[in-house]
């Protein structure tokens, strides 16, 4: 026959920590948000540095910084 006693803390009815839940969710959420801003950013500063002409490490570092600071006001 089947074996119907609890098996863990869940089918004992624990109690949650929601708190902590949200918390976790939105520190995802944030690194989900810069972390795409960083791979944008970086991906358009190393095309302008490596295929425009008259573009270089110079240029490509100040597009980087440029666009990780608008990206930051956009999205705080």
């Amino acid at each position: 026959m089947a074996d119907h006693t609890p098996a863990g803390p869940v089918d004992t009815g624990a109690e949650m920590d929601y708190r902590e839940h949200e918390r976790t969710y939105r520190g995802f959420l944030t690194l989900a948000k810069y972390g795409s801003l960083t791979c944008i950013a970086l991906l358009a500063a190393m095309a302008f540095g490596f295929f425009f002409p008259g573009g270089g490490f110079f240029s490509g570092t100040v597009l980087f910084a440029v666009i990780m600071a608008a990206g930051y006001y956009v999205l705080r």
